[in-house]
């Protein structure tokens, strides 16, 4: 529970710093609280397409992620991207995607800044 809650709140820092870096990523709220609450339900949205749509994704691309060395794997993260703004915008969350290449952009921050919060944070400790 409590890994989940770090990856809850990584991504949530990672959606932020996409939204405030690229131009095309929409994060809206009236207030700092509303705003924040906004960041961790989108965060979820995207935590829940990333595990169950993304793998689908890349097993039918599967021929064409080797074709291309991986970096189809960008073209995908956005896709999840553009999907959980999609999904967003269904459930009438202030959360947008304007266009296929702030996805782009906004994919390769979120996994950038997802890559630093891996890194600084420690591994799940075990359980003995």
């Amino acid at each position: 529970m409590k890994n989940l809650i770090i990856r809850l709140l990584a991504n949530a820092v990672a959606l932020a710093a996409a939204s405030w870096l690229v131009s095309g990523i929409t994060l809206q709220g009236a207030t700092t609280s509303r705003r924040v609450l906004t960041l961790l339900i989108v965060a979820a949205i995207f935590g829940i397409v990333n595990a169950i749509v993304k793998p689908v994704v890349k097993v039918l691309s599967f021929p064409l992620l080797i074709l291309t060395l991986g970096l189809l794997t960008f073209v995908i993260n956005a896709l999840m991207l553009w999907l959980t703004s999609w999904i967003t915008g269904k459930l009438d969350v202030q959360f947008h995607v304007a266009g296929f290449w702030a996805a782009l952009f906004g994919a390769l921050i979120i996994t950038v800044v997802g890559m630093i919060i891996n890194a600084v944070l420690p591994e799940k400790a075990e359980v003995h």
